[in-house]
């Protein structure tokens, strides 16, 4: 079983609904699916939001490892995505060196906000814990109780960890960053990150690839 955690905010309901049957509908091997959801995690994830917090997810992603019991392995997808590959692919990367594999951005953006006006805020490694491919038992120190003190920048930057070495690469097809990274036939990549804001975002009807997310919730929502 591929246990799936994706980020999870109200305000992008659909982006989730759409990423999760993108996954089911194209993976070979079954699927496990959990939104990480806040009203699910009370009593769980107490910290209080911060203002440069652009979704509700942003810190919850870090608590994968504790709700698998720092058991075997996971993934964890913002919800801004679109699978257009087999995640048997990707799940086939696990590498038993690492705690944690990433797509290896150098994620400068220039403007200051994206989507619904939240903060875009560069800092280093951003966006390499967009997806992560968490080896739970090597990520020991995401505990509860870490995760509700650690700045963000200790979470985002993988400082948990205490080293790099322990960082593994993902090929930059599992992580494409939309009207970011050049682009690309989607055939020459497996998941496409909306990350300044999607289709589903009047503001952002026009941004790269609208086609390819529109025509994955047509198939959801109608039969035929």
């Amino acid at each position: 079983m591929i246990r799936i955690f994706i980020g999870y905010d109200p305000r992008e309901a659909v982006a989730f609904n759409v990423l999760s049957h993108s996954i089911q509908t194209r993976a070979s091997e079954p699927v496990s699916i959990a939104p990480l959801m806040l009203s699910q995690l009370t009593g769980v994830l107490t910290r209080e939001r911060h203002p440069l917090q652009s979704t509700d997810f942003s810190f919850s992603r870090f608590l994968v490892p504790y709700l698998s019991d720092f058991i075997g392995w996971s993934l964890f997808c913002d919800c801004d995505m679109l699978m257009v590959d087999d995640v048997t692919k990707l799940w086939a990367l696990r590498d038993e060196r690492y705690a944690a594999q990433v797509v290896k951005h150098d994620h400068k953006p220039a403007e200051n906000v994206k989507f619904l006006d939240q903060p875009q805020r560069p800092y280093e490694k951003k966006n390499w814990s967009s997806v992560i491919l968490f080896n739970n038992s090597k990520c020991t120190a995401l505990t509860p109780d870490y995760v509700n003190v650690a700045t963000g920048l200790e979470l985002h930057q993988f400082k948990w960890l205490g080293s790099d070495d322990l960082i593994g690469e993902l090929p930059c097809r599992w992580n494409h960053l939309v009207d970011y990274d050049p682009a690309v036939p989607t055939e020459q990549v497996s998941l496409l990150h909306y990350t300044e804001g999607g289709p589903y975002f009047e503001a952002y009807k026009n941004c790269g690839y609208p086609d390819v997310w529109l025509a994955e919730r047509d198939r959801m929502l109608f039969a035929g």
